[in-house]
């Protein structure tokens, strides 16, 4: 598998660690289900560089989290990879205020993805050059373990015998289709060749390298064993294809002194598979297994659905079941029962939550362990629960309210599939039997609710396949599941009162535009303001008028008309081609408010219209003022060679010196300049701060710029009819002299 990313990111390599990870973009990876970076700190890796990633095998079992280079690109071959979904998300930063609403620099992003397979699934390998043997199996009968019946399935290699020389290996794989109690695989009949051989067989070194998903090898395996010197023993195996390599060494070990002249090792395979009778799993089969039935719920979003026993009351709406008439009562000298329950998370689902959760009216007593396609016991899980101080310390496994008589947590983003959840009952003295536990086990959006501090939102990922929840959290708190303070109540009434009212700032242009009796820009500025402040009252959760997309665009829109208006402001043009201009820049306006307002280029583009905008008023103006007169060639030759003087430029000087005031003017560009920097200095800590000192300096920096434009009365009443009839009488007069 190959991967190629391409961003606008632009990052130093060398000064990553110093970079906040608030506003650091990072790409996570993640096996069989969403990857959540803000719940682990410790898979946030920063030593990179340009160069490929190493180390992904291991997505299997966590995630992978890496800051975003401008170039990337990652090479897996297939034993770094097993079959399945492997997810990646990019992420604009990480942190509790990551699930905030929230104005945030956007980047970029192209990628490339390619698999490639073999064309048959006997040759596996780098280059499709090793060939994979199939176990042939049949069941042998059925056995009995105090009482409990149990299925033997036997397996074996296709060929009687298989011959390995000196560090030579050979792949088998075998599918589980269904949960078993263990798999044990050993050699038979040992033999070296050739047959004169002076070498011991007990002396050969048979390897054994287990591993599920992908093939295994003597670098990536998760079990082995030399079975020339005692069986392996697989407890509770995963569900799906196993693959073995049988490595064979010590060939040419010296005997006695002697070199040894043996060249093979020849050998046959049995693997026993044990399986439990049906409602019946664990250890000699003496445990009750139950497959929980799925009820969806009524009226609530895709997937959401509640697990239980079969037999249960389904018309009821209660999500829950009593656990003391399901629980085993068989004990083997003593030891301490298990019940496994079994479910399904059906396909697409893998953006939806486990919730997890034991109520009694007594201490609880049992421990909880959970895994994905097997059985869990002691030593193989996924997640477990023994108390409130002893419990899974997995990224996506979150406890809440725990105490002794209430367990409750849930397993975040969790994995499509077979989970097999089990309960052990321990056997301790003075234990009451008498109580009451109730356990629910049901599939949500958003944990907890998203803490009753934002609102749970659901979407699809890029292929459209899976489905994933998210919670969008108010200003005070943050987090995954909003659950984080990030904003005490006081401090929220402050920073709400900083973001609305320093939109009274608006007031400053407003009113010199009523003075000046330019309406049009009165009710721009008028309205830019009130739309601010109704958009932040709305965002910092005071009060909202209308929708909370209504407001964000109104307050976009409005901004960039009032850019628009203080630059055609400056132009002394008639009031029929300012509408025109005003018309033109709302339409375009529109446009950029409705499709990525926040976009930080969207900002350039609107000075840009602005300065095409008093562009456009200037050469309006200076086309109307000086309109072209009728005169002979010579005399128009004349004028051309005369045109570029520097009379004429000081006359432009001072034409600008006469109409603008150069203290507002200056005062006008310090204000934008302090906009610029209070804008790019914003960050979730200190949105409210900056971003209230954006409002003052942008509406003062507009007022200042308004005040710049001389408007005395006769230049205001003058029109450039009178002035072109001034100009045209005086070069008539020059003519005729």
């Amino acid at each position: 598998m190959s991967i190629a990313l391409k961003s606008s990111v632009n990052l130093d390599i060398n000064s990553i660690e110093k970079i906040p990870r608030n506003v650091l973009p990072m790409i996570c990876f993640r096996y069989g289900s969403l990857p959540l970076p803000d719940v682990l700190s410790s898979s946030i890796k920063v030593a990179l560089s340009n160069r490929s990633f190493e180390g992904l095998q291991v997505l299997q079992n966590s995630e992978l989290c890496y800051p975003v280079p401008r170039n990337l690109t990652i090479k897996l071959t297939n034993e770094q990879i097993s079959a399945g979904a492997l997810y990646f998300g990019i992420f604009n930063g990480v942190g509790s205020a990551r699930t905030q609403s929230k104005m945030i620099a956007a980047y970029s992003f192209a990628a490339n993805i390619s698999v490639e397979g073999c064309t048959t699934s006997l040759m596996q390998g780098q280059y499709c050059n090793q060939t994979i043997e199939m176990f042939s199996c049949g069941r042998s009968g059925n056995g009995s373990v105090s009482g409990f019946n149990r299925n033997m399935v036997t397996c074996r290699n296709n060929f009687e015998t298989s011959c390995l020389g000196d560090g030579e290996m050979k792949i088998y794989a075998l599918e589980i289709v269904q949960i078993a109690e263990s798999l044990t695989l050993s050699i038979q009949n040992p033999m070296l060749r050739p047959m004169n051989s002076t070498g011991n067989s007990t002396r050969v070194g048979l390897m054994c390298f287990a591993r599920y998903g992908a093939m295994a090898s003597a670098t990536l395996h998760d079990y082995s064993g030399n079975l020339n010197q005692s069986p392996l023993v697989i407890h509770f195996p995963k569900v799906g294809v196993w693959y073995f390599s049988i490595l064979a060494f010590n060939l040419s070990k010296e005997i006695g002194g002697a070199p040894s002249n043996v060249s093979n090792v020849c050998y046959s395979l049995e693997l026993q598979e044990l399986e439990c009778p049906p409602a019946k799993a664990g250890p000699n089969c003496s445990s009750e297994r139950y497959m929980l039935q799925t009820v969806l719920r009524k009226y609530s979003a895709p997937f959401e659905s509640y697990y239980l026993p079969d037999g249960e009351n389904m018309m009821s709406d209660a999500a829950d079941f009593q656990l003391e008439p399901l629980l085993s009562n068989h004990s083997i000298g003593g030891l301490d029962t298990w019940t496994y329950f079994l479910l399904n998370v059906p396909r697409g689902a893998a953006g939806a939550n486990l919730h997890v959760r034991l109520m009694s009216d007594r201490r609880i007593n049992y421990e909880i362990y959970a895994r994905y396609d097997g059985l869990p016991s002691l030593v193989h899980w996924d997640y477990y629960y023994v108390n409130e101080t002893n419990s899974s310390n997995s990224m996506f496994f979150e406890l809440y309210n725990s105490s002794d008589e209430k367990v409750d947590f849930y397993f975040l983003y969790v994995r499509e599939g077979i989970w097999s959840i089990a309960l052990r009952h321990l056997n301790r003295t003075g234990d009451i039997s008498d109580g009451r536990t109730t356990m629910s086990i049901s599939l949500e959006r958003c944990p907890k609710r998203c803490s009753h501090h934002g609102v749970c939102k659901y979407a699809l990922d890029a292929s459209g396949l899976t489905s994933y929840s998210f919670c969008t959290c108010d200003r005070n708190h943050g987090g995954f599941d909003c659950s984080i303070e990030i904003v005490s109540y006081q401090g929220h009434i402050w920073r709400s009162i900083a973001l609305i009212a320093s939109n009274l700032a608006a007031l400053l242009p407003s009113l010199w535009a009523l003075h000046q009796r330019a309406f049009a820009e009165w009710v721009v500025y008028s309205s830019s303001g009130i739309a601010s402040a109704l958009y932040h009252a709305c965002d910092s959760g005071t009060w909202c008028a209308l929708s909370f997309g209504v407001l964000q665009f109104m307050d976009f829109w409005l901004s960039f008309m009032a850019v628009v208006t203080t630059f055609v402001y400056l132009t002394i043009i008639d009031e029929v081609l300012k509408r025109a201009i005003h018309a033109a820049a709302a339409i375009i306006t529109t446009l950029m408010g409705v499709t990525k307002a926040t976009s930080t280029s969207n900002s350039i583009l609107v000075l840009a219209i602005g300065a095409i905008g008093l562009l456009l008023g200037w050469l309006i103006e200076f086309s109307t003022k000086y309109q072209p007169l009728p005169c002979s060639t010579s005399l128009c030759l004349n004028r051309l060679e005369r045109w570029p003087n520097r009379e004429w430029l000081w006359n432009i000087v001072n034409t600008v010196k006469k109409r603008y005031r150069l203290g507002f003017m200056l005062a006008g560009f310090i204000g934008l300049a302090m906009a610029t920097l209070s804008w790019n200095l914003e960050s979730s800590e200190t949105y409210w701060i900056w971003h209230s000192i954006w409002h003052l300096t942008i509406y003062s920096c507009s007022f200042f710029f308004l005040r710049s434009k001389v408007t005395s009365t006769n230049s205001r009443h003058e029109t450039p009819t009178n002035r072109n009839y001034q100009l045209t009488r005086l070069d008539s007069f020059s003519r005729g002299a």
